[in-house]
């Protein structure tokens, strides 16, 4: 397996689907506003691949994992357990990095006006489908050191765990290792 070959065709719902089953429908979903198929983020995501450059297959299978994760399978764009206001995207980030990724996207008045009135404001810029879906490439991108996509690259379990401790912030459990190794069986074999 070369774990760095570059992708020549998108993420597809079919792929997402045979990943994560549910996100062929949102019904039933318990934040219906929130929710979104396997369509909308195929196209979301291939979108943002292609807008922060990453074009390695492991990268991408890594940021499809998070997301799915994070998202309860694209049911949530917003933090509802416990609740922290701002907290979102399709990867949860925290209000402070939703801040700088609004700033990034909406410079000038849009953003300085939003951060005014706080922290659930600056996440209403980021709810459109290209920004929330959007949110965890410019993360690697803008927020990881090379060290962290490296590692990334190599398609191993090590680098994602890696990844998610070093970069992202968080615990490498066993419910993102199994959902990182769904993704990585479909889409890299």
């Amino acid at each position: 397996m070369d774990a760095i070959r570059r992708v020549d065709t998108p993420i597809t719902a079919a792929v997402i689907q045979q990943i994560a089953p549910s996100t062929a429908s949102c019904s039933g979903a318990a934040f219906p506003d929130e929710c979104a198929t396997a369509d909308v983020a195929a196209t979301a995501l291939g979108a943002s691949f292609t807008t922060y450059d990453i074009s390695s297959a492991a990268e991408q299978t890594a940021l499809l994992a998070l997301v799915l994760f994070e998202s309860g399978n694209l049911q949530y764009d917003r933090n509802h357990w416990p609740g922290v206001p701002g907290q979102g995207t399709r990867n949860m980030q925290s209000p402070a990095y939703n801040l700088q990724y609004a700033t990034a996207l909406f410079p000038g008045a849009r953003a300085q006006a939003a951060q005014a009135q706080g922290p659930a404001a600056v996440l209403y810029l980021l709810l459109g489908d290209q920004e929330s879906f959007g949110s965890a490439a410019w993360f690697l991108s803008t927020q990881c050191g090379q060290d962290v996509r490296a590692a990334l690259q190599a398609g191993t379990e090590q680098g994602f765990a890696a990844y998610l401790t070093q970069c992202v912030g968080t615990t490498a459990t066993e419910g993102r290792l199994q959902g990182w190794r769904a993704a990585r069986q479909v889409l890299l074999g």
